[in-house]
């Protein structure tokens, strides 16, 4: 016996999917410590963690320093939420990331920095983060 695929989204809940992820990344943009020159960064080329632990204008990247291991898992959050992608060479994924067209269209919304988000809001993402079910 054949299983029944899933019914399609209709396009009302595909829009409302589309809404919760973008809020999501905006969120998560906001409460990470990275700045808008990191995003810039990675918009014009593809960069790995060891890369950005190690460049020497950091403190412009990013609101406080992070080792490598931190900016991988950082940057693995992002890939989640689709605001990054690994990069793709000849043998298939690398370390790197580059910007996604979504993290693009998020990162021209806001013409200067990124504003910081509130305590509730990093509560929020926070909680989000740990406890994705809840």
């Amino acid at each position: 016996m054949q299983a029944e695929p899933p019914p399609a989204l209709t396009a009302s809940a595909q829009c409302l999917l589309t809404e919760r992820s973008l809020q999501r990344a905006r969120q998560a943009m906001r409460c990470l410590p990275f700045s808008r020159e990191f995003y810039t960064v990675l918009e014009q080329g593809a960069l790995s963690s060891g890369e950005l632990s190690s460049r020497t204008d950091w403190g412009e990247l990013c609101r406080s320093r992070l080792n490598r291991s931190r900016t991988e898992d950082e940057l693995i959050w992002l890939i989640q939420l689709g605001v990054l992608r690994r990069e793709v060479d000849g043998q298939g994924l690398t370390e790197r990331v580059r910007l996604t067209p979504m993290g693009r269209d998020l990162l021209h919304a806001w013409p200067g920095a990124i504003p910081a988000a509130a305590l509730p809001q990093r509560l929020q993402h926070w909680l989000r983060r740990r406890r994705p079910r809840l």
